[in-house]
C-alpha cells in the first residue's frame, strides 16, 4: 500500500519516479491511453478551504479515469466529533483512495493506518508535500536539475511549505536557505532530524545572494488569523521585491504557491514580472498530482 503522507522519509526514488511520470502525463494530456483509476472512486476530505488543490485533484482523478466524491468535514460525522479512525474504516470499505487536506498531520497518518486505501496528504499544518514536488518539477522544467542548486525561502520559515522544503533538500540534494525572524524559524530539533544542507538566518540579503530559486508564501496561514497583526509587524521586511531579486542568480526563478498578497510577502511589480512562472507552477499541480495518483495505485 502506497501513501504520500509527508516528505520526511519519502524515498528519493519515489520522487524521481513521480517527477518523470509528471513529464509524460503533461505532454500527453488529453490523449491518455492508460487510465489507472478506471472503476475507482476517490474521496476528497477537506477541512481547509482550497482553490488549486481541490480543482487540480478533482480534474486529475477524472482524467485518470476515476470518479471523485468531495467531502467537507462539516458535511460528514467527522465534523461532529467522530474519530478519524472510524471515518477511515468506513471510507476504506467504500472508496478506493483518499486525498485529505486538514490541520493535524496525525489525522492523515491515522487515516492511512486504519483505512487500508492509498492516502495522499493535500496539506496539513506540518507539511505540504504535493506543493513542493510540483515546485521541484516546475524548476527542473525551466532550469534543469535542482540538485546542487540553492533555494531561498523568505517569510514564515516554520510553516508547512518550508518544512516540506527542508525534508526535500535533505532527500533530493540541494541547498536550502531560510530567511525569517527568529520567531518564525524552524526548530533546531526539526533541522537536526532532517539533516541536509539547510541554513537559517535573519538577513534577507545574505539568504538570497546567488540563489537559483526565490520562494515565498503568505505570512498569515489558515488557522493563524488571530495572529495576523503580530505576524505582519514581524515579517514586514521579509519581502521578495526588485532589490532581493537583483541579488539572486541572474537566471533565478521566483515562485509563490498562492494565493498571493501583493505588497506583503511579494510586491506587485515582482509578482507580475514572474507571473508566467508562478501560474505555470499552479498549473503543474495538476500534472504532478496525476503522477502521484498514478504512483499510488501502480
Amino acid at each position: 500500500m502506497k501513501h504520500l503522507l509527508k516528505l520526511e522519509d519519502f524515498p528519493r526514488a519515489a520522487i524521481e519516479e513521480i517527477l518523470s511520470s509528471a513529464t509524460v502525463l503533461k505532454a500527453g494530456r488529453g490523449a491518455h491511453t492508460n487510465l489507472p483509476l478506471t472503476g475507482q472512486t476517490w474521496a476528497m476530505i477537506f477541512s481547509k478551504s482550497s482553490t488549486r488543490t481541490r480543482v487540480s485533484f478533482e480534474i486529475g482523478i477524472r482524467e485518470l479515469g476515476g470518479q471523485v466524491i468531495f467531502l467537507n468535514a462539516r458535511d460528514i460525522q467527522l465534523g461532529r466529533g467522530e474519530p478519524i479512525k472510524d471515518t477511515a474504516r468506513v471510507l476504506g470499505r467504500m472508496a478506493h483512495g483518499a486525498v485529505i487536506r486538514t490541520f493535524a498531520q496525525s489525522d492523515v497518518d491515522e487515516f492511512a493506518r486504519f483505512s487500508g486505501i492509498p492516502t495522499i496528504n493535500a496539506l496539513t499544518d506540518d507539511e505540504h508535500p504535493c506543493q513542493i514536488l510540483t515546485d521541484i518539477f516546475t524548476f527542473e522544467e525551466l532550469r534543469g536539475s535542482l540538485r546542487g542548486k540553492t533555494v531561498t525561502f523568505i517569510g514564515d520559515g516554520a510553516c508547512n511549505v518550508p518544512i516540506s522544503w527542508i525534508f526535500a533538500a535533505a532527500t533530493y540534494g540541494f541547498q536550502l536557505r531560510i530567511a525569517a525572524p527568529p520567531e518564525f524559524q524552524p526548530s533546531k530539533t526539526l533541522l537536526e532530524r532532517a539533516g541536509g544542507d539547510v541554513h537559517c538566518c535573519t538577513d534577507v540579503r545574505e539568504a538570497v545572494r546567488g540563489a537559483h530559486l526565490l520562494y515565498t508564501d503568505v505570512w498569515v496561514s489558515m488557522g493563524k488569523e488571530d495572529e495576523a497583526a503580530e505576524r505582519l509587524a514581524l515579517l514586514k521586511d521579509y519581502q521578495i521585491n526588485a532589490e532581493t531579486v537583483a541579488l539572486a542568480h541572474p537566471e533565478a526563478l521566483v515562485m509563490h504557491c498562492l494565493p498571493a498578497y501583493r505588497g506583503k510577502e511579494i510586491d506587485e511589480a515582482t509578482f507580475e514580472a514572474n507571473a508566467d512562472t508562478i501560474f505555470r507552477q499552479a498549473e503543474n499541480r495538476l500534472h504532478v498530482q496525476k503522477a502521484i495518483l498514478n504512483w499510488a495505485v501502480a
